[in-house]
């Protein structure tokens, strides 16, 4: 036996996206107490491995592809590549084929338990779950040891929707090094870009993809004090599309696309208001971060975020799909500092209460070394 355990994690990309995130977060508070391997279906797409500490010991393994029917020989390919684990971690929708091929072959190679992660949808399912892929995890979850969601939305759908058990959900909110979001930020952390004394920022940390709908918030700057700039912190494919919205509505100088920010806790003092336009999101680590630093929030209500937020900062906040609702919240914003800093100074109060790391990272050591009983808990 292995004196630390083997922790294998399955994500059909390894971008620096919530969950990946989360799971660098872990796998570093770990340190040497466990070997990681980690599966990512686009090998391409590995940007959150940048973020894995010195201390980490991790392997990328073959494995085989995570696309494509559910046939028997491809199930029982994709159980065989996860033999010889203490434990299987799938994330989403994206790794649900392993999670199939545990049920149907976990007697036969001997498979350990599997721990299944839900953090939310793409643009295919923002609006509205489909009736297939809901049978479809119904199934794939038979055997699973425990299924994780950050949210409460996602943790009625788990029981009401995909039928789950009481005894296999488990609700752990996302959690963040609240302090490391207290300090100044510098001016200048951001290449090429300084944010000078008379300037304001509105700021977001997202994935440039269609579901974020972040052309929402370059059309709102259309409404803002010409001293306000817009900074979206992320890479994607929305890139260029982006970049044309804001040409096209003459705001291109005051609308920034920096790329991925290895160390938001750097960058987001550095914001004056954080906005969010998504179609759909559960449990958003970038709203923790932001409250964190003391930030008001404009976003819609979706998933868990109203109650997220402080309740000072509920007026901020608009409903779903309502782009001049939003665009009005962030100028009513502009116009009020001493608004902004009221709800910013709860948030983080909250956010240090709340959903302070820690309290995230005992909850998943307790549960996954409970289901590795032979291996001694990290000190």
């Amino acid at each position: 036996m292995s004196k630390v355990p083997k922790i294998l994690h399955i994500h059909s990309t390894f971008d620096a996206g919530g969950k990946e995130l989360r799971n660098v977060r872990l796998i570093n508070a770990w340190g040497k107490a466990a070997d990681h391997a980690i599966v990512s279906g686009d090998l391409e797409k590995r940007g959150a491995a940048r973020l894995i500490g010195n201390k980490a010991k991790v392997s990328w393994p073959k494995f085989p592809s995570l696309q494509g029917k559910p046939t028997p020989g491809r199930l029982a390919a994709l159980a065989k590549a996860m033999a010889g684990y203490d434990l299987i971690c799938t994330y989403n929708w994206g790794a649900i084929d392993a999670v199939m091929a545990h049920t149907v072959f976990a007697d036969v190679f001997k498979l350990p338990p599997l721990v299944h992660h839900e953090d939310g949808f793409n643009e295919d399912e923002a609006k509205r779950l489909k009736k297939r892929r809901n049978w479809y995890r119904k199934i794939a979850l038979g055997r699973a040891a425990a299924l994780v969601v950050p949210s409460a939305k996602l943790e009625d759908i788990a029981l009401n929707t995909w039928s789950q058990p009481r005894t296999r959900v488990r609700r752990i909110p996302n959690g963040i090094d609240t302090r490391a979001f207290a300090a100044p930020a510098k001016r200048d952390i951001l290449p090429g870009l300084i944010k000078h004394k008379d300037e304001f920022w509105v700021g977001t940390l997202a994935g440039l993809r269609a579901v974020k709908q972040l052309d929402v918030l370059v059309r709102a700057m259309d409404r803002m004090p010409a001293e306000w700039q817009l900074v979206i912190a992320g890479e994607g494919p929305e890139r260029e599309n982006l970049l044309a919205e804001a040409e096209r509505l003459g705001v291109e100088d005051r609308v920034h696309l920096p790329g991925f920010v290895a160390e938001p806790q750097k960058l987001v003092g550095l914001f004056d208001i954080f906005a969010l336009s998504s179609l759909s999101e559960q449990f958003p680590i970038s709203v923790v971060e932001a409250m964190a630093a003391g930030l008001p929030v404009v976003a819609p209500r979706v998933g868990d975020i109203g109650a997220m937020v402080a309740s000072d900062n509920g007026p901020a906040l608009v409903d779903p799909g309502d782009e001049k609702a939003l665009a009005k919240s962030l100028a009513r914003l502009a116009d009020d500092p001493v608004t902004r800093d009221r709800m910013g100074q709860a948030n983080r109060k909250k956010a240090r209460e709340e959903f302070d790391e820690r309290r995230m990272i005992e909850r998943y050591q307790a549960l996954y070394w409970g289901l590795m009983e032979k291996y001694p808990k990290p000190q």
